[in-house]
């Protein structure tokens, strides 16, 4: 038992940080490359804790691996330990100096290629030496990284329920069509007036769609969906193809072949700046106090 104590006490740690990266990633090479190793060093740390336990951890599947019922059931008992200390240790180093440290944050997809990057591009002519790991994402997975401790702070639109999170504006939806389309020359629309149209839009789980969905059935017909596809960018390609209309935020990059007309009544959606429960830095205090002052930035009113 004595022996084992010590191995824990002096061994366990890097080799509980090289099985979770392995165990995240499923394979040993990626996971060497975000321990920052080479991927020799992490497979003895990986084969160490193996003859420690007396157990097969791993089992080869492809090119990569995967655990075994053993490694699922410590993978299980010790990830949130190994991200307990991977905060710790964060936090000590950089709780005590506002102008270094890393943020780790996330954005939308459908804030971006302009508002979020000036805003990060303004920021870092403040704090040249925080580093800023981003994520850009749908709402979900926003959500989880949060959640799990992976991201710092994330704009999200619309905010989930869970998290803490500050107001910083409202997003409009409005109706996209080609510029040949026979709306393309109205100012407004009813929403009730598409129920002949064919939409393109995301798939179910985002939550655009689910906006589509809800506020078709409440004007009394159910969108007929052509396309379904995760890119906005794309999106506005098939509207500009005159392939279907879609229901999105205004795009932050001039679109020529697209007309943009505003739905009667509130169509809007509320943007929020979500963090974690799992404590913060001052590096990330200072990014998320600087969003916050500049929230006119990000909602664009």
């Amino acid at each position: 038992m004595d022996d084992y104590v010590e191995v824990g006490a002096q061994a366990l740690a890097p080799l509980l940080a090289a099985f979770d990266a392995a165990a995240e990633t499923g394979h040993f090479t990626r996971a060497a490359e975000r321990l920052g190793m080479p991927q020799s060093s992490l497979s003895r740390r990986i084969k160490t804790l193996e003859q420690t336990l007396g157990v097969a951890l791993f089992q080869p599947i492809g090119r990569g691996v995967a655990l075994t019922p053993q490694g699922h059931e410590l993978h299980e008992r010790t990830r949130g330990l190994v991200r307990a200390l991977d905060d710790a240790v964060r936090r000590v180093r950089t709780d005590a100096d506002p102008d270094s440290g890393l943020v780790r944050f996330g954005f939308p997809l459908t804030l971006g290629p302009v508002s979020i990057p000036a805003l990060l591009a303004q920021f870092h002519t403040r704090a040249p030496r925080i580093r800023l790991h981003l994520m850009q994402a749908h709402g979900e997975e926003l959500a989880d990284q949060v959640r799990t401790g992976r991201l710092d702070l994330a704009v999200m639109i619309p905010p989930p329920a869970d998290l803490p999170t500050v107001a910083l504006g409202r997003q409009r939806i409005e109706l996209h069509v080609a510029r040949g389309h026979p709306l393309a020359g109205r100012t407004r629309v009813d929403l009730a007036e598409l129920a002949e149209e064919t939409f393109i839009a995301n798939p179910p789980s985002y939550q655009l769609r689910t906006l589509l969905d809800s506020w078709c059935a409440a004007a009394g017909f159910t969108p007929r969906v052509l396309f379904e596809i995760t890119e906005f960018e794309t999106v506005r390609a098939l509207v500009a193809l005159g392939l279907g209309v879609a229901l999105l935020p205004a795009a932050e990059v001039p679109q020529p072949d697209l007309v943009v007309v505003r739905i009667d009544g509130e169509r809007d959606r509320e943007i929020g700046l979500v963090s974690g429960d799992h404590g913060s830095t001052l590096a990330v205090a200072r990014l998320r106090n600087f969003l916050i002052a500049r929230r006119v930035g990000i909602s664009g009113g």
